[in-house]
């Protein structure tokens, strides 16, 4: 079964549609790329992506371990190359509304790190990544 649906609309901009849920989003061309700028680029849902991952592990790990992790933040910074146009970096500093043992710091750490989607990035992406308690 298909994942989702995409249409290109014209103006550099795409209108997808996830089939199982029929949830929507938008995509534009960034700014620096001819765009409008008026909806997340591809890039930057690769990058926001990770971050999503990684709470979703994240959340599930403290599920197990009964864990409050609810209000954890994660501000993201996506960093492009020109010569081949790319992305070069993914910054994401991660602020937990509260703090938690050194065993518990490792095991969300841990599963942040090894996320689906960080393990199927190039391993030439550097990938910078903060925890803060």
């Amino acid at each position: 079964m298909s994942t989702s649906i995409v249409y290109y609309s014209g103006n550099l901009r795409t209108e997808s549609t996830h089939i199982e849920s029929g949830e929507n989003y938008i995509t534009d061309a960034p700014t620096d790329n001819k765009g409008k700028g008026k909806a997340f680029s591809p890039t930057d849902l690769i990058a926001t992506s990770l971050a999503n991952c990684m709470l979703t592990i994240m959340g599930i790990i403290a599920k197990r371990e009964s864990l409050q992790i609810e209000g954890t933040r994660a501000e993201v910074t996506k960093i492009m190359c020109k010569n081949p146009r790319c992305i070069s970096e993914i910054k994401i500093d991660f602020q937990f509304p509260r703090d938690y043992g050194d065993e518990q710091k490792k095991l969300l750490e841990e599963g942040a790190l090894n996320c689906p989607v960080a393990k199927s990035l190039s391993a030439n992406l550097i990938q910078t990544i903060n925890f803060y308690y």
